[in-house]
């Protein structure tokens, strides 16, 4: 099924002689190098500058990032800073930045979400995937609510929905967040599509007509509580992809994932019990992934780092391994 073309945004590939050249392929247009192995990924992204806080006083270093988690042949891979919400409210929300170019991504699938019991890659995480691993984080809504499809490890649990926001994961790794079928689309080289409602942030910009009392469109608001537990997952020009999460209403999230660089995001799972990501730190290269070295993106998070090592975890979620 999966036969239609892919374009990615712009991306800066090394070649295996080692030059970097641009590429931005417009509308339609194929990023072949994107799918070559991954040696053509080799030249770490820049690292991010400073998220750009909200009127007032800032807190102590409010919007700065912080390398955290696993090493990758010696450099950080992800990044993670705290903003306070605008306004007076107190409210801290995470953010974390990944580099897609040292870090390969894999979806994990659920019995619940999407559902079935034929997937490989399911919790726990396998002692042997624990070794590469170095960061994790929620999937999105269940199907019913997504409205949107799911693919990953050959099984179309649901059918891809044009103008779907769309997280894609390609065979060699590289990950990206875009609208399914104008952004991204299908070729061998999709191995995985997890779509959550429609894109939050298209062209550097919040969508119009986000309502920040929405408790409905963007997701069920558990009791109705505007500024509920959501997370999100954007794209960056550069190809980084940066993941928010904190209690907050869908225009913070939006107005968040846009001062974290994204050029395109979307929203992922909402409600206390669901955003969770963590980071870890193993004492040696190839230790082990485990909880006890694991770290949460925000101290309030109801999920810790064990989540992702549950046998009883039954729903879907994104790793983030060295390459």
């Amino acid at each position: 099924m999966l036969l239609a073309s892919l374009s990615l945004g712009s991306a800066v590939i090394v070649n295996t002689a080692g030059a970097a050249r641009a590429v931005v392929p417009g509308p339609g247009k194929a990023l072949a190098t994107a799918h070559e192995g991954s040696h053509a990924l080799v030249t770490p992204l820049s690292s991010p500058g400073a998220v750009q806080t909200f009127p007032g006083a800032p807190m102590a270093g409010e919007g700065t990032w912080h390398p955290v988690g696993r090493l990758v042949n010696g450099l950080p891979a992800v990044y993670t800073t705290s903003i306070r919400l605008p306004g007076a409210s107190p409210v801290v929300a995470g953010i974390a930045w990944m580099d897609t170019r040292l870090l390969r991504a894999r979806l994990y699938s659920g019995s619940l979400s999407p559902g079935g019991l034929f997937w490989k890659f399911t919790a726990p995480v396998s002692p042997s995937a624990s070794r590469t691993l170095v960061a994790a984080f929620n999937g999105g809504f269940q199907l019913k609510a997504s409205n949107g499809g799911y693919l990953s490890e050959g099984h179309l649990v649901a059918p891809l929905r044009a103008g779907a926001a769309s997280l894609v994961i390609y065979r060699n790794g590289l990950a990206t967040v875009g609208q399914w079928g104008r952004d991204v689309s299908a070729t061998p080289n999709v191995v995985a599509v997890r779509q959550n409602l429609t894109l939050l942030v298209d062209h550097g910009r919040m969508v119009p007509g986000l309502n920040p009392r929405d408790v409905a469109t963007w997701g069920a608001a558990l009791n109705g509580v505007i500024n509920t537990w959501r997370s999100g997952l954007g794209i960056t020009a550069n190809g980084a992809l940066v993941y928010v999460v904190g209690p907050m209403n869908i225009v913070d999230l939006a107005q968040l994932l846009v001062r974290a660089g994204a050029i395109r995001a979307m929203t992922l799972d909402m409600n206390p019990l669901w955003p969770v990501f963590a980071t870890y730190s193993p004492a040696s290269a190839n230790g082990f992934a485990s909880p006890g070295n694991g770290r949460d993106l925000l101290s309030t998070l109801r999920q810790t780092p064990a989540r992702f090592f549950q046998t009883a975890y039954s729903r879907d979620f994104v790793t983030m391994s060295v390459r």
